[in-house]
């Protein structure tokens, strides 16, 4: 939410005063300058902030994490897997834990992956938008 304030608000005034000096509306104002322009910095928010919602774990424990589900979900209200809580139990539970180090690394190889991989992609929407409008 943050990030989408600051991307409106980073939108210049002039674009504002030129498209109203024009006699352009409100909306149309809204609607083809001032959203066009800060495209680039929600996209990215928004990217962004799903790479740190796959990396928290805390909301997870809260909101209905299973260590281990073999089946997939059958509602919003089901229970579900999520590799931080996973990453958590293998390192601190178990008689032998020494024994799933394998799987305690493969299973953070997999979350540093999917959370780099967006931040990735976040870079390359950005890059994308602000070469399609130059700024």
């Amino acid at each position: 939410m943050r990030s989408t304030q600051e991307a409106l608000i980073a939108v210049p005034n002039e674009y504002r005063e030129s498209s109203l000096a024009l006699g352009v509306s409100k909306w149309q104002t809204i609607r083809h300058v001032i959203l066009p322009a800060a495209i680039p910095g929600i996209t990215t928010g928004s990217i962004l902030s799903i790479g740190r919602v796959a990396g928290e774990t805390a909301p997870i424990l809260l909101t209905g994490a299973a260590y281990f589900l073999p089946r997939l979900p059958d509602s919003v209200y089901s229970q579900f897997m999520a590799l931080p809580y996973h990453l958590f139990v293998l390192a601190t539970s178990g008689t032998s834990i020494v024994k799933t180090r394998p799987l305690q690394y493969g299973t953070a190889l997999v979350l540093l992956v999917i959370v780099l991989g967006l931040n990735v992609v976040a870079v390359l929407v950005r890059r994308h938008y602000r070469q399609k409008l130059k700024i």
